[in-house]
């Protein structure tokens, strides 16, 4: 059997003394979605940072497909990688982010295809021809054109989730996507996020949309404080389907 497609083990982060994310661990399949919930300063964030090592883990590792992120691997013997290889080795993880972080100087077609230009060595014609595609399939084939000043912001979010594809991940990790968007412009990222879970993208994502967790992914994971309070089927993510009272009372307040 291949090795999932991620495993976060105990998985730990301070900040100064206090615990941010205390022992949390995490295994994606392929081809599954996971939604992480939870209210403010549960440590949601927090986590997804670890698993891409924006944020370094205190204690704890992440796997993708079987190789450890951050570190080399001899038996039980793990030796931390430059800061060199550690690019190399995200390679296989996408971000999307609360803000798009898009370049304001690049049009919507040359930030999708700046890193397979500059990081993968592709030729500029090939590029452009797959952010193109990757353009088409989140809908803005019509705006490649255009600079992220000229686009709204459901728009701009969309095409920092092609910016993503584009590096061709095994896994897509999204923090809050929706966060910063008007109530108008939640729908259009959802369902472009959707569509790529149907397709068989494999993905984790930090979400107060409750709705799209329940349709959209396998399963859930509430935290608060920092740990895991609860996961299960995401189906499940009614007042009456979930088992902790401190979830139930969540869903009572978001829903």
């Amino acid at each position: 059997m291949s090795a999932p497609v991620l495993e976060a083990w105990n998985i730990s982060k301070r900040f100064g003394s206090e615990y941010a994310v205390r022992g949390v661990s995490l295994t994606v399949e392929a081809g599954t979605a996971v939604c992480i919930l939870g209210p403010s300063g549960s440590g949601k964030t927090t986590f997804i940072r670890c698993l891409n090592h924006l944020e370094e883990p205190d204690e704890g590792y992440v796997f993708i497909e079987g190789e450890p992120l951050g570190f080399t691997r001899r038996g039980d013997v793990f030796q931390q990688v430059s800061r060199r290889e550690l690019p190399r080795q995200r390679r296989k993880l996408g971000m999307v982010f609360q803000q798009f972080n898009l370049f304001d100087h690049m049009t919507a077609l040359e930030n999708v295809t700046e890193a397979p230009c500059k990081v993968l060595r592709r030729p500029k014609a090939e590029a452009h021809a797959a952010g193109m595609a990757l353009l088409e399939r989140v809908g803005l084939a019509d705006r490649a054109h255009h600079y992220p000043r000229e686009l709204s912001g459901g728009q701009q979010q969309r095409v920092a989730i092609a910016r993503a594809l584009a590096m061709e991940p095994r896994l897509l990790l999204c923090d809050e996507p929706t966060s910063a968007l008007d109530p108008e412009m939640v729908h259009e990222v959802l369902q472009v996020l959707g569509s790529l879970v149907a397709e068989g993208m494999t993905m984790v994502t930090v979400t107060h949309e409750v709705g799209f967790a329940r349709e959209v992914a396998e399963r859930f994971v509430f935290m608060e404080g920092g740990v895991v309070v609860e996961e299960g089927d995401a189906r499940n993510l009614t007042t009456t389907g979930v088992t902790e009272e401190r979830t139930r009372s969540f869903l009572a307040k978001v829903l």
